[in-house]
């Protein structure tokens, strides 16, 4: 069965959008890991977008989004981790 967008309600219809964008933005942040400005930057606003899904509604897409931006976010801090002792 599918969801007609224009009859949801306009805070489910933005707690579902949200949702999808905090999967979009965890995705980019693996991407953009290897540059730790936008990788790290890119997931805090995934796990936020994310978390104010959540407020609304408990959905599997927001709960990945959020895990995905946080596997980006530590991949990211791993990465400068790893500049900063291997600078040589």
């Amino acid at each position: 069965m599918d969801v007609d967008p224009d009859r949801l309600d306009p805070e489910l219809r933005s707690a579902k959008l949200l949702a999808l964008g905090s999967a979009a933005l965890g995705l980019i942040s693996l991407c953009a890991a290897l540059v730790p400005i936008c990788g790290g930057s890119i997931g805090i606003l995934g796990i936020i977008a994310g978390v104010f899904s959540l407020k609304t509604e408990s959905s599997r897409t927001a709960k990945a989004g959020i895990m995905i931006s946080v596997l980006g976010c530590m991949i990211t801090i791993f990465y400068v981790i790893f500049l900063t002792v291997f600078e040589n």
